[in-house]
């Protein structure tokens, strides 16, 4: 029996300082949602969860209107927490910041999380849904580092270069048997 995990990477979201967990949709965010849900309702979804942020929870939220279903919000499911508030990092320094979070688990910033952590707090869940949810598909509505780690994990093709090419927002099919990915499509266009 298969099971279905559908990763939804957030639309296109604007950045600004201190709205981590709140930070809505830009116009491009919102005119490409038409699309992700023609593509998500071609494929018979079953259960629908997220991130508890609003970028992930507005992706998937139109979905789950045409086929009558509610979002399950899993709070661990959030994206990587990336440094405290008070450490200033420039736009040069965040991308290489990534890459490093990304390529080495324990690496983290002042106050931020390292991907073993990252790992340590999303997998029980993400397993627990490949058990509960055994046979069905999963969308879940997700955030690009947290993504790639948790698809990392199965796989270690899914890594920063990766991570470099994926676009907001995009989606992952992934097939599992059991608790072993057999299959990743990548369904966005």
């Amino acid at each position: 029996m298969e099971t279905y995990i559908y990763l939804v990477r957030h639309a296109e979201s604007p950045y600004t300082e201190g709205n981590e967990r709140t930070r809505g949709l830009t116009t491009k965010g919102y005119s490409d949602l038409a699309t992700v849900t023609e593509i998500l309702q071609s494929e018979e979804i079953d259960v629908i969860v997220s991130s508890p942020y609003t970028r992930a929870v507005l992706t998937v939220e139109p979905i789950t209107k045409i086929l009558g279903l509610e979002i399950k919000i899993f709070e661990d499911l959030r994206e990587h927490h990336f440094c405290s508030e008070d450490y200033n990092l420039s736009d040069d320094d965040l991308s290489v910041s990534i890459e490093r979070i990304i390529s080495d688990q324990y690496f983290s910033l002042p106050g931020g999380e390292s991907n073993k952590q990252l790992l340590a707090r999303s997998l029980p869940v993400f397993m627990k849904m490949l058990d509960q949810f055994k046979g069905k598909r999963v969308v879940i509505g997700t955030h690009g580092i947290i993504m790639t780690a948790l698809m990392g994990y199965f796989d270690s093709q899914f890594d920063y270069k990766f991570f470099k090419q994926t676009t907001k927002p995009d989606i992952y099919k992934m097939t599992f048997r059991e608790e072993q990915l057999i299959q990743v499509v990548r369904l966005w266009r």
